[in-house]
């Protein structure tokens, strides 16, 4: 960190609050990022005029409500995120699931947006958060049909893993969609879909439940809901999934 600018500085900052979950003190965070207490005051007040983090009070600090402004801003101006909406309502609404809208962004996956279902998911991805490539279906999609965009995401697979990854994203590539069945959380499952446009693979839409209610035999039937809504979003960007 002795080498870090100071925007730098400020970033790991809001990264660690983040990391952490809970509001911190200020030497605390100074500890733990190798920053003098004098430093991370300093970044925090001038954070705190921004309302990117907010004090507790007792000195405590956690990330604050200007950065659900500067998210939401974000994700609103995205396309993709204004034509998928409507369709995962009413992906959720249909399988009675928790659906997704994930896409690659700088060499990882992330989630845009998400409807809950009926069902209730205890262990789900939040909007934001990375998904990994090679243990999601988005991420099998991805290897299909965009494999450079994620090609160092997907390297962290398991020597082991990797030729079971294989014939998973192959079949995905065959077939048009692709699953995950208790590979990245053990009770948890998941079919994808994806969207193209013109330049290619822009994204999936995705939907997951327990392993318990979304069985094998179910994933068909999820596969054509979500291919329903892949192909309307890719239309949509201007390209139909028929020209894919």
């Amino acid at each position: 960190m002795e080498h870090s600018g100071t925007v730098e500085k400020a970033l790991e900052i809001l990264q660690h609050l983040h990391q952490v979950g809970a509001a911190r003190g200020v030497s605390e965070i100074g500890r733990s990022l190798g920053l003098p207490r004098s430093t991370t005051h300093r970044l925090l007040q001038a954070l705190g005029r921004r309302r990117l983090v907010e004090c507790e009070g007792a000195g405590r600090y956690r990330n604050g409500i200007g950065l659900v402004a500067l998210g939401r801003g974000v994700l609103e101006r995205e396309s993709l995120v204004t034509l998928a909406r409507p369709l995962l309502e009413e992906t959720a609404a249909l399988l009675q699931e928790t659906s997704f809208l994930a896409a690659a962004r700088g060499g990882r996956i992330f989630v845009l947006d998400k409807q809950e279902g009926g069902g209730l998911l205890r262990v789900a991805p939040g909007v934001g958060d990375e998904v990994p490539a090679h243990l999601t279906g988005v991420g099998k999609l991805y290897l299909a049909f965009a494999p450079d965009e994620v090609a160092a995401a997907a390297s962290t697979a398991a020597p082991g893993a990797r030729e079971a990854l294989q014939r998973e994203v192959e079949r995905a590539r065959q077939r048009g969609w692709a699953r995950n069945r208790d590979e990245w959380v053990d009770g948890l499952a998941g079919v994808a879909a994806p969207i193209f446009a013109a330049r290619g693979l822009v994204g999936a839409v995705a939907a997951a439940g327990p392993s318990s209610r979304l069985r094998p035999e179910d994933e068909p039937r999820f596969a054509e809901q979500l291919l329903g809504a892949a192909g309307r979003i890719s239309a949509q960007l201007g390209r139909d999934r028929a020209g894919a």
